[in-house]
């Protein structure tokens, strides 16, 4: 490791919690609802970011944080852009309110992400 790739990935996710924080902002000002919607909605989309762009880069799991790029796309932009700690803290949220919807919503946003990120790979797959 250099400090060049300590600056890519500190590029990366400067510029992917940023985009994080503005979308969840949008979100937040236009939807008023129970759901923690903005949370859901960063991190089904980052999950089909990263599994499109695993693909079209030809990373394998266990070599994302192989070149600049990778290091600064995939673990510093996405991991900046996608957030585990704030579901946690939406669910914990929710479970104050219902228990039920807590599950359902940490679910949802498991399979969802998943199905999105298979979805991400596949379309990167037919496009060769």
């Amino acid at each position: 490791m250099t400090a060049l790739d300590f600056a890519w990935v500190g590029l990366g996710g400067g510029l992917g919690s940023v985009l994080r924080w503005a979308i969840g902002r949008m979100v937040g000002e236009r939807y008023h609802g129970g759901f923690p919607l903005a949370t859901f909605l960063i991190n089904v989309s980052g999950a089909f970011v990263i599994g499109f762009l695993s693909v079209m880069l030809g990373v394998y799991w266990r070599d994302r944080y192989s070149t600049a790029l990778v290091a600064a796309l995939l673990t510093g932009g996405l991991g900046g852009y996608t957030t585990f700690s704030s579901m946690q803290l939406d669910a914990a949220k929710l479970a104050t309110k219902s228990p039920f919807q807590a599950v359902a919503y940490l679910v949802l946003s498991v399979m969802t992400g998943l199905a999105a990120a298979a979805l991400g790979a596949a379309l990167a797959n037919v496009m060769g």
